[in-house]
């Protein structure tokens, strides 16, 4: 497979990880044998909103994508353990070479990032070659390689503001997203047909629903959601806005259309607040990332025992990923 420039595009080499049972680790306090290999390693947990709570507590910094990035950039710490999905481990090493970087689960990838591959990206980018590509952070080293200028949700809208207007713009991998900000910025957007396995589960009979049953609920929704799911949306936002909305608003039960992982920081910053899981077709509660639920305490810990497995990837890949990264940085 050949990247724009004819260099190799080589997936994140990953060394495999024995992981072991759960009843050998029995006897061991693990959050305290974390704490210890931290201090020994001199190593950095960073958890995203959608990990389990426990991991969430251990972490030394919990985000979303934007601020995990920024974090990443910035540490001085010797390891990175990324207690997320593959794509935000690989960012991590992408930012820090020299680091040894961690993921306690290598199936903790994301259907969005699986969803675009960079052999049919590539192709996508040839069929608009005056095009600039704007990609959502939700994908592979490889397709970041391929790209202008990554965003995030907290960030998206910031950065197409700020491409001339001009200029004509692909949006990946995220269609949602893309008609979201297509909505909020006046811009044409083409866009890749992606969408989240979570988001796009969440059922607009369901919500309204939800809503007669608890009429002074706000609802707050993640732009990955469909279109239909938005339009009952009282605020619209990333992963941190959605935190920061519920956090600043006087009202007291919020229906939350995102991954449930975010209602744990949720309820520790507003104790007196009540916080619903929007539901899925039928009610059900469909609403945890199978993919960011595969880390556990258990996992993290050996993968810090071990050190592995590490995220390693080929340095002309890197190079050619960190510049779009860069960009968003510095537009952000």
């Amino acid at each position: 497979m050949k990247g724009g420039n004819g260099s190799s595009l080589q997936h994140a080499m990953i060394a495999p990880v024995q992981i072991g049972n759960s009843a050998s680790l029995a006897h061991l306090d693990l959050e305290a044998e974390i704490a210890r290999l931290k201090k020994e390693m001199n190593a950095v947990i960073l958890a995203h909103y959608y990990q389990e709570s426990e991991i969430q507590d251990l972490a030394d910094f919990v985000g979303d994508s934007l601020q995990l990035s920024q974090q990443a950039a910035t540490t001085k710490a010797d390891v990175i353990v990324f207690a997320g999905v593959l794509f935000m481990a690989e960012t991590a090493k992408i930012l820090n070479p020299g680091k040894l970087v961690l993921l306690p689960d290598l199936n903790a990838g994301c259907s969005l990032a699986d969803g675009c591959p960079a052999p049919l990206f590539k192709a996508f980018r040839e069929r608009y070659p005056d095009h600039v590509a704007i990609t959502y952070i939700n994908c592979s080293a490889e397709v970041k390689a391929l790209s202008d200028i990554i965003c995030t949700s907290s960030n998206a809208e910031k950065i197409i503001g700020q491409i001339p207007p001009e200029k004509p713009i692909l949006f990946a991998p995220d269609q949602h997203l893309g008609r979201f900000l297509m909505k909020k910025t006046g811009r044409e957007l083409t866009l890749w047909p992606g969408s989240c396995m979570v988001h796009e589960l969440f059922s607009e009979k369901s919500l309204v629903q939800l809503k007669e049953r608890h009429p002074g609920a706000l609802v707050l929704a993640h732009p990955e959601c469909p279109e239909s799911v938005l339009r009952h949306a009282d605020y619209v936002g990333s992963t941190t806005g959605i935190l920061k909305f519920a956090t600043n608003n006087p009202a007291k039960e919020f229906i939350v259309a995102t991954e449930s992982g975010i209602l744990h920081q949720m309820e520790k910053a507003c104790p007196d607040k009540t916080f619903i899981s929007a539901p899925g077709e039928g009610g059900c509660s469909c609403s945890e990332c199978p993919h960011m639920k595969l880390n556990t305490l258990e996992k993290l810990y050996l993968c810090m025992r071990d050190r592995r497995p590490e995220i390693t990837l080929d340095e002309d890949l890197r190079q050619r990923a960190l510049k779009p990264i860069l960009r968003m940085l510095e537009m952000s």
